[in-house]
């Protein structure tokens, strides 16, 4: 298996407000696997960093490099070391990506507009996720 593509995103009704993450794991074209998921309130960058963490988590079992794709330049960023991370509760969330990127033997962070192909998909299963959400409230 080559390099795997992790489509990541969150989104906060609010922000703070009702959030939830999406994400989707590709091998080339093939879908790998897909996961919208409610998270309670919290703000669009703790949805954004929840993406990624339980994306990361996810594809370990599919491969040993990734390419991570999110439409969150600040998240992107500082994942990347461009940006410090100063809010205290970003901080917890950032060590736990890196924690999660330290499985593996190569990862690749990439800044996507919410246009592409890819980005859509996991914002549609963000708002899937925040609509289920607030139906069973």
């Amino acid at each position: 298996m080559g390099c795997l593509t992790l489509y990541t995103d969150g989104g906060a009704r609010g922000n703070p407000g009702p959030s939830a993450y999406g994400f989707l794991i590709y091998d080339g074209d093939r879908l790998l696997y897909k996961e919208g998921k409610a998270i309670g309130d919290a703000t669009n960058n703790t949805a954004e960093y929840s993406a990624i963490i339980a994306g990361l988590k996810k594809a370990r079992e599919f491969g040993e490099k990734i390419k991570v794709s999110s439409d969150s330049e600040l998240v992107v960023r500082q994942l990347k070391g461009q940006y410090k991370v100063k809010k205290p509760h970003l901080k917890e969330l950032y060590k736990k990506a890196k924690e999660a990127e330290s499985t593996f033997k190569e990862v690749n962070y990439i800044h996507r507009r919410r246009e592409f192909p890819g980005q859509k998909e996991a914002d549609a299963l963000v708002n899937e996720a925040l609509d289920n959400s607030t139906q069973t409230r």
